[in-house]
């Protein structure tokens, strides 16, 4: 009889399961394949973050070393094999590693798909077909997303792919077309774009990445045009095909009625995901899924069976790793009598183009829909020593404050390492810091999080020191 059973060894699961057994709960994880770490590891957030940086080495050598004073004798070549290769050691390495912290916290781990019995008991179905049982006092659903992929855009993996196959692709493209302007598209269509792809994004919405703030979403757009991205907003895809070594895209243009019609070799769909529950036995012990097919949990993460909760993208909420990370701890300590909280509008949303673009807390649109008073500081990159010194000037800081008590209700930002930076404010407004307080820290110079700094100065009575 295990304690706590974690179905599923994402970043969510296998989080839970170190917590778990840290608390002293005997613990046990299943996984589906024969890797653990789930989409996040090995076809999602660490090999796409490998690629992008072997692209941005080679965008770099192309277009910039010459300026910095390094000059490339002979031509220099995209060996995709081998960045392909690089991108698998590192997925490797890391799903190794996870493997090492089951053992080191004796976790004990079972390959296989898990399914209810009852909420007490699971079963394990290995690639053989043989099945085990499993006790389990508490079980912990971390089953991640699968991309959406409607039956109408004629998923081949071949010519029309999702995330999953634009990892491995065995050359690179001339053209690429990609339905949907979010974080994945974006992201591995800067992979291609910095590799010399012309990438064709079409997006139903009337811009990039919706849920971000729009002053953010614009530097990065005018960006990305620069390094081969054309944008088709307001565009409704009515039909994908593909034929030898062609993927063609046909869309109506929702202003005016127009077609339009994208001929390239790959078609990639990245329209969002969806939470996944297949072969759990939801049925088995009557679990509730919500409308869009989501577990459905309280606040505490529990599910309507007792004994049974979920957590990361097969809850609601932003699909993401660190959200996935901070509900597995969330459970774990929950189950050991603890108090746990998470503030979910402190988790940062980050995209790692170049420049990247970094968020936490509310947008000013917003704000101003809640009726809120505020007031804005923001500051520029291209006037930051630290941008100009490595030529990375593109993009911008924005803080937002409460205009009568100064408390920072927004930080979002596009520029170099703001994944990083981003940090900084997620701590600030964790302990409700107002933009003064941010303004009077002393920042090390010349640093990229300078830029927060100004920023804040500008929200409190434009006091910047370097605009």
């Amino acid at each position: 009889m295990f304690d706590v059973t974690i179905i599923g060894s994402g970043p969510g699961g296998y989080v839970a399961a170190i917590r778990c057994a840290q608390l002293g709960l005997k613990t046990a994880l299943i996984e589906k394949y024969a890797t653990l770490g789930g989409t996040c590891l090995n076809v999602g957030c660490i090999p796409s973050k490998a690629l992008l940086d072997s692209s941005e080495h080679y965008h770099n050598a192309t277009h910039t070393f010459a300026e910095h004073g390094i000059d490339i004798v002979g031509a220099v070549a995209v060996n995709l094999p081998q960045m392909i290769a690089r991108k698998n050691k590192v997925v490797s390495d890391t799903c190794k590693g996870v493997e090492f912290l089951m053992k080191k916290n004796k976790i004990t781990v079972y390959t296989g798909v898990g399914s209810f019995v009852t909420n007490s008991q699971l079963k394990v179905t290995k690639a053989d077909g043989t099945t085990e049982l499993l006790d389990t006092k508490n079980t912990v659903i971390a089953t991640g997303s699968k991309p959406i992929v409607p039956a109408a855009f004629n998923y081949d993996k071949k010519r029309i792919i999702t995330s999953t196959e634009a990892l491995n692709l065995p050359e690179v493209p001339k053209r690429m077309t990609i339905i949907g302007a979010g974080v994945i598209g974006l992201e591995l269509g800067s992979v291609y774009a910095r590799l010399g792809t012309k990438i064709e994004v079409v997006e139903f919405a009337d811009s990039m990445l919706p849920t971000m703030d729009a002053d953010i979403t614009k530097e990065l757009q005018k960006t990305l045009k620069r390094v081969g991205f054309d944008f088709h907003f307001k565009h409704k895809v009515k039909a994908v095909t593909s034929s030898g070594n062609a993927a063609v895209l046909v869309a109506e243009n929702m202003a005016d009625g127009s077609e339009l019609t994208i001929e390239a070799d790959y078609c990639l769909v990245a329209i969002g995901r969806h939470a996944y529950t297949d072969g759990l036995g939801v049925a088995n012990i009557g679990l509730t899924l919500d409308e869009r097919g989501r577990i459905a949990v309280d606040a505490h993460l529990q599910t309507n069976v007792a004994g049974v909760y979920a957590i990361g993208d097969v809850v609601q909420g932003a699909m993401l790793a660190h959200k996935a990370e901070e509900e597995g701890v969330f459970v774990a300590e929950l189950l050991a009598g603890q108090k746990p909280h998470i503030d979910y509008n402190l988790v940062p949303g980050v995209v790692y183009t170049w420049p990247e673009l970094a968020s936490v807390g509310k947008t000013e649109a917003e704000l101003k829909a809640a009726g809120r008073a505020i007031k804005v500081g923001k500051f520029p990159f291209k006037a930051l020593g630290r941008a100009r010194a490595s030529m990375d000037t593109d993009g911008l800081v924005k803080v937002i404050a409460d205009a009568e008590t100064d408390e920072v209700l927004g930080v979002h930002m596009c520029g170099p390492r703001v994944a990083d930076v981003i940090m900084e404010a997620v701590v600030a407004m964790e302990f409700r810091a107002s933009a003064e307080d941010i303004a009077r820290i002393c920042h090390g110079h010349p640093t990229f999080t300078e830029a927060l700094k100004e920023a804040a100065l500008d929200a409190t009575a434009k006091r910047a020191i370097h605009i």
